[in-house]
């Protein structure tokens, strides 16, 4: 009986070893990663998003390791989308900018499976929701999902090619 004991607190020992281990290879290999804001800032199709976020003063948010966000990032060719003179107004207005690109992001990280799940869409940091579409491709209100799944030390990344505009933005470039 006492080798029986013996024998299975040494293998309940080595199994939570082994967990140990293997959460900690999980641990670093999510510490390894770039954060969002360094995958943003290396890739050349997001040079316009990285001039927004530093114009937003949000490239120290997207550093942090501690959070966790989802990001639904435009390209270059979504931002070539949006009107001039509109871009040159939200790159001159950081509180508009702050809200357009707090709108692209979601808390927590929120992979593909479970975005395109999201029937009632998605609650963004700006405070609207973004609406899901999946079917012959995902759609996040007008926004085609062109990559997904892209992680990073602190969320996930997903491409999309368009910018989405929250209502409140929209209706306050049209009062102009």
């Amino acid at each position: 009986m006492r080798k029986w004991i013996l024998g299975l607190t040494v293998f309940g020992s080595m199994a939570l070893a082994s967990a140990a281990s293997a959460s900690s290879a999980a641990t670093l290999t999510a510490q390894a990663r770039p954060c969002i804001a360094d995958l943003v800032v290396s890739m050349d199709q997001f040079s316009t998003l990285k001039t927004a976020l530093m114009e937003a003063g949000l490239v120290d948010t997207f550093k942090d390791r501690s959070a966790r966000f989802t990001v639904f990032a435009p390209t270059n060719d979504a931002f070539a989308k949006v009107p001039k003179e509109t871009l040159d107004t939200l790159l001159g207005n950081k509180e508009w900018l702050t809200r357009v690109l707090t709108y692209h992001v979601v808390k927590g990280t929120v992979g593909s499976a479970s975005v395109v799940r999201q029937k009632n869409g998605l609650l963004t940091l700006q405070g609207e929701k973004i609406e899901v579409m999946a079917g012959d491709g995902v759609m996040l209100n007008d926004a085609k999902l062109l990559q997904a799944d892209v992680y990073a030390c602190n969320g996930v990344v997903h491409v999309i090619d368009s910018v989405l505009l929250p209502q409140e933005v929209v209706d306050a470039l049209g009062a102009q």
